[in-house]
């Protein structure tokens, strides 16, 4: 009997290579504005979560400031350029994706990124047609973001699948944390991320080809 009946994928830094990008972007943006940011700083702040929180983070941290009315729709302007010019699948998603199909093994996405940023990181690097939009979830679906649970809980929910059935495949500290509180099990992906800041997975890993013989 296998171990799982669906695993849930996050997608920056799991499917697509877009941490690098988004987080230089991100921190090159809110120092543009004046809120002083390195990419380390939005590693550290921002990665896995929901759009909200920068807004909160600036708020806290500069006595109550406020972020330029269409900040995110900016932010994700200049994302979706730069997608189209340099990004590319995370080296072994595509034979990853290809492997599950080919094994019926039920996926999906959970994504904190808004639906339009998942869609167009599949299209431009070739996963879209391993997805139909009812494997899709993102933070926009639910109140709440990770590392609450309602995001990974909705889409087992949505999938027909016992949050204890699941596993989880993230690169950040607040997905882990996410998956956890779902009651989950979760594998944190560390070619990235520190594995340290990763430490409350069920078990790390730091190449996809290994993913399979976790299931």
């Amino acid at each position: 009997m296998p171990r799982y009946d669906l695993v849930i994928f996050d997608n920056d830094g799991v499917l697509v290579d877009s941490e690098p990008l988004s987080n230089r972007l991100l921190a090159d943006y809110l120092t543009e504005l004046g809120f002083p940011t390195t990419i380390e700083d939005s590693y550290r702040d921002f990665m896995g979560a929901a759009a909200h929180t920068v807004h909160d983070v600036i708020a806290e941290r500069y006595a109550g400031a406020t972020l330029p009315a269409g900040f995110d729709e900016d932010f994700h302007g200049r994302v979706f350029a730069a997608f189209r010019e340099n990004l590319t699948a995370v080296a072994g998603a595509p034979e990853l994706l290809k492997w599950a199909q080919a094994n019926a093994v039920r996926y999906c996405v959970a994504s904190s990124a808004h639906h339009e940023w998942i869609r167009t990181a599949h299209e431009v690097t070739g996963l879209r047609p391993f997805f139909t939009d009812a494997q899709l979830f993102s933070a926009q679906d639910v109140g709440r973001g990770k590392p609450a649970p309602d995001l990974f809980l909705h889409a087992a929910a949505a999938m027909g699948v016992a949050p204890d059935r699941c596993v989880v495949l993230e690169d950040s500290p607040l997905g882990v944390a996410a998956a956890r509180a779902a009651g989950m099990d979760v594998y944190g992906y560390s070619a990235l991320t520190p594995r340290e800041r990763l430490a409350a997975a069920t078990g790390l890993i730091d190449d996809l080809a290994r993913f399979p013989a976790l299931l």
